[in-house]
């Protein structure tokens, strides 16, 4: 049902037509002052444009870029996986140093067309759906839309007044969307920094007749009443299997989010059927994928009492009369022991790559005493709490977007449009 004054038309009533980009060849890097750029298709995503999401036009294939971001107008995927295949975005300012490549469009608006509340539309649930319906497969899992299909793309179309007014109220959302994201980058990055002080000792509990002086290991600069230990002193291996074919949940491990339940978190089975010589990983225990761990994959398991993981991990607990394993984990998380790590990884016999328990756990750690992990491990809590709420207004902001998108651009709630 069309609402009263809207019309039923195509988002190639609002356009002249669309220009594309031109493929060429880049480096991958990012670019430095005076270079030129062209865009990845992954620099337009779920209504974001990402200026940074580009590569160095080699110098020879500049000449043949041509196609530049304008202010005011919007960007469109025509060609990437079917998830963001005609995925799109709004363009703030003006970008010289940046180009298009072909599976990127750019809008060419007809004169009073509010390409802002257009983007919004083709940004909807509905639209976004249907553009995935539409797109087609050449090879493996990318899709394609073609401008045809783009442009006869049926659409309600509210007069000019009212669309002005629907994107400003949703551009006000945006702006309390994007103020919460920075505040969460910024909680995120000073919780990083803390860690980092407070697992190494730059920033203490020290208590009243506590020795604050510091002395120098092999991997650093920690306080003189620390011990410097091995992890085979503190940890043990746990080498249980899987043996009696128990039904636990198969657990990956992510290089931010620690352990998740695969099948949650992949939402397709990613494991193999045959799961009788996966490891029993118990809770409180740790683990990590023997071959990835140099990229940070290593997590504490606080999720099932038990569960499994591929054979490839290396499962171990501490010693909990002398362990924090918040605080371990804190520690182990940290992006000097990611490279500490990897460069243990490379220097094992280990012709896969990998880095077993044997290697692993002759590395040392920093350790204070149980009270202080105690300490720094409730102060890391603390902190997560307070990104954890800020995470949770950021759901509910867009959550409410999307809500709101819904209603606003279906004309099931209608905006008052004040007078000329």
């Amino acid at each position: 049902m069309v609402p009263k004054d809207w019309v039923l038309g195509y988002v190639g009533d609002l356009l002249i037509g669309l220009e594309s980009g031109v493929s060429v060849n880049g480096q991958e890097r990012c670019a430095q002052p005076g270079e030129k750029a062209v865009l990845k298709v992954s620099a337009v995503s779920y209504g974001c444009f990402d200026s940074n999401a580009a590569k160095v036009i080699d110098k020879k294939e500049i000449s043949r870029a041509k196609t530049t971001p304008r202010a005011g107008q919007i960007i469109i995927s025509r060609s990437n996986t079917e998830a963001l295949v005609g995925a799109s975005a709004y363009v703030d300012k003006d970008y010289q140093d940046i180009f298009l490549p072909d599976k990127l469009w750019q809008t060419i608006p007809k004169p009073d067309a509010n390409m802002k509340w257009l983007s919004y539309v083709l940004a909807s649930e509905h639209v976004r759906y249907t553009l995935s319906k539409l797109a087609t497969g050449t090879s493996g899992s990318m899709k394609n839309i073609t401008k045809g299909e783009l442009l006869s793309l049926k659409i309600l179309i509210p007069p000019r007044p009212e669309q002005k007014k629907i994107a400003r109220i949703l551009s006000t959302w945006d702006k309390a969307i994007a103020t919460t994201e920075k505040l969460l980058a910024n909680s995120k990055w000073q919780k990083e920094i803390l860690i980092k002080q407070l697992v190494v000792g730059t920033r203490r509990f020290c208590g009243k007749n506590q020795d604050c002086r510091y002395k120098n290991t092999k991997y650093g600069r920690i306080p003189l009443d620390w011990d410097y230990v091995a992890i085979k002193d503190i940890c043990y291996q746990v080498s249980e299997k899987n043996k009696s074919v128990n039904d636990y949940p198969v657990l990956s491990c992510s290089k931010y989010d620690g352990f998740v339940d695969s099948l949650k978190y992949f939402k397709k089975k990613v494991y193999s059927d045959d799961i009788s010589g996966y490891r029993v990983i118990p809770f409180g225990a740790f683990g990590f994928p023997s071959n990835h761990i140099e990229e940070g994959s290593i997590g504490l398991q606080t999720l099932y009492d038990f569960g499994l993981v591929s054979p490839i991990y290396v499962v171990f607990k501490a010693n909990d009369k002398k362990v924090n394993n918040e605080y371990l984990f804190a520690l182990l998380k940290t992006e000097h022991y990611r490279q500490i790590f990897s460069a243990a990884t490379n220097a094992s016999v280990d012709r896969r790559g990998s880095l077993r328990w044997k290697e692993f756990s002759v590395i040392h750690v920093p350790l204070p005493s149980r009270d202080e992990q105690d300490k720094i491990a409730l102060a890391i809590k603390v902190a997560s709490s307070e990104i954890a709420v800020i995470q949770k207004k950021l759901e509910y902001l867009k959550q409410e977007k999307t809500s709101l998108m819904r209603q606003l651009l279906t004309g099931k709630r209608r905006v008052r449009v004040d007078a000329a």
